[in-house]
């Protein structure tokens, strides 16, 4: 299988030369997810930005009259805030943005994750594929194997992916008031709580929706991938990979959405979160205002996103890599 393995004639040597080529190869692999990983990254960002900041709104904007919020959150002197309640619903959220911010503030809080994105996308794309090698040998896993893999990346990638939202929550929690910040000055804020009740505020949440939004998501895309493979062989036309990514994105909410409505309240508060068990308590808060709906608040736009945002995501990685494995020495 190496040639290089065949010319040692020393056992000890050719194990060394062995080891050698399959250390090089994994470092490699490595790299080879993290490019790919970069630029599919800033393709979901570009894609998905829109509806997540709808998707956002939908989750953090209060019903009731701004008096009782104020103390709690950091929408503060909002000019779209009407007494019976901030929005309608997700198409309403649309119409006032951009009518009264402009259609620029959908793309509010972009630039933390086009930052950040780049990161955590590699380090996801490159923690799966290590998990995938931990949990088997074998390049071909079953699907619960791919959704133990999946909950593995997700445990890692919750480190970069927490702070990288929490920074974007905040920009989009702000709406056209003449007291709005800038990213900077968010981040001096925040910062001033230091790292564990500042700017990891809500790693936790974090990790809680990391773990069971990625096993789906990568379960998804693998079960509907096969699907196609089966049909149209290895070799997937674009489209296949589009349709795959959608699905995969669409499990990831459906796995995990309630945890990311408590991960979006808890990291806008105002005061951090106490106590070990703030994800329960945050969730029976939600419970005991809205009912159980109001775990689901902002679930349409977001699996709406999920389908072009997952599908350029999934597309632009495989077809990186692709590119990358036929033109370089990757």
């Amino acid at each position: 299988m190496y040639p290089d393995c065949a010319i040692a004639t020393n056992p000890h040597s050719k194990q060394q030369t062995c080891l050698s080529i399959t250390l090089v190869q994994v470092h490699m692999t490595v790299a080879l997810d993290l490019i790919a990983g970069s630029v599919a990254g800033a393709a979901q960002v570009i894609v998905g930005q829109p509806l997540d900041t709808i998707k956002t709104r939908a989750q953090i904007a209060p019903r009731e009259p701004w008096s009782e919020y104020s103390s709690n959150y950091l929408i503060s002197n909002c000019p779209l805030l009407p007494l019976a309640g901030m929005f309608k619903g997700p198409l309403d959220i649309l119409v006032k943005t951009v009518r009264k911010e402009g259609i620029l503030a959908l793309y509010k809080g972009m630039t933390s994750p086009l930052i950040g994105i780049a990161g955590v996308n590699s380090l996801l794309f490159a923690s799966y594929a290590v998990s995938k090698r931990i949990v088997s040998p074998f390049p071909n896993l079953s699907l619960p194997e791919i959704a133990l893999a999946g909950g593995m990346a997700g445990f890692g990638n919750a480190i970069l992916a927490s702070p990288v939202e929490l920074f974007k929550i905040r920009m989009q929690g702000q709406y056209g008031s003449p007291d709005d910040k800038r990213l900077r000055a968010v981040f001096r804020e925040v910062a001033k709580d230091g790292l564990r009740r500042g700017i990891m505020r809500g790693y936790w949440a974090t990790v809680a929706r990391e773990i069971p939004a990625y096993a789906g998501f990568y379960t998804g895309f693998e079960y509907v991938k096969r699907k196609f493979q089966k049909k149209y062989g290895q070799q997937l036309p674009v489209w296949a990979l589009l349709t795959s990514g959608s699905f995969g994105g669409i499990s990831y909410w459906l796995c995990c959405y309630p945890l990311d409505v408590v991960k979006s309240r808890v990291q806008l508060a105002k005061e951090p979160p106490r106590g070990l068990d703030y994800i329960t308590s945050e969730m029976r808060a939600v419970i005991r205002k809205d009912g159980v709906r109001g775990l689901f608040k902002g679930l349409s736009p977001s699996l709406l996103r999920s389908i072009p945002a997952a599908a350029a995501t999934f597309a632009t990685f495989e077809l990186t890599k692709d590119f990358l494995e036929k033109h370089t020495n990757l």
